[in-house]
């Protein structure tokens, strides 16, 4: 379940970052996306170490 979770959450990533390429982003809606990318890399890297920790065990 985690891995899956993984998955999604580094696809939200990929949407995010092409989201903040576009040109058509405002300012403000650049720094709302960028908080959000910010947060899914933070939950990536938890929950890349809860696999790396299950693989431990």
């Amino acid at each position: 379940m985690v891995a899956v979770e993984l998955y999604r959450v580094m696809k939200q990533i990929e949407r995010l970052e092409k989201k903040l390429e576009s040109p058509d982003a405002g300012s403000q809606e650049k720094e709302n996306i960028e908080n959000e990318l910010r947060n899914a890399r933070v939950l990536k890297d938890q929950l890349d170490k809860m696999i790396d920790g299950a693989k431990g065990d």
